[in-house]
């Protein structure tokens, strides 16, 4: 548990909410993923540490953004090569 704690901590960028430049510009509040692309406040996305997987939310936290387990494990969907997207029934055209 601590393990995955830290990991958590350790892909939220460091931030301060309600906070302004000098220049008066706020200062911006998001997360990142594994890859480093920017995910916004309140966006969910399936994360996997030390071989778990569970969907988790970038929220603030003492005004730091962080990743906040919100459901066990991931939403997938998968098709395979062979299957059709909606089956088709035949109808009858004499209603």
């Amino acid at each position: 548990m601590i393990r995955l704690l830290f990991a958590l901590v350790l892909t939220a960028v460091p931030a301060s909410a309600d906070i302004t430049y000098p220049s008066g510009k706020s200062v911006e509040c998001y997360c990142t993923d594994r890859a480093g692309a920017r995910i916004e406040l309140g966006e969910t996305i399936c994360m996997q540490v030390d071989g778990r997987m569970f969907m988790a939310q970038c929220q603030m936290s003492l005004n730091v953004p962080m990743w906040r387990e919100v459901e066990q494990g991931c939403l997938s969907s998968s098709l395979d090569r062979g299957d059709q997207l909606l089956q088709s029934v035949p109808v009858d055209t004499h209603i």
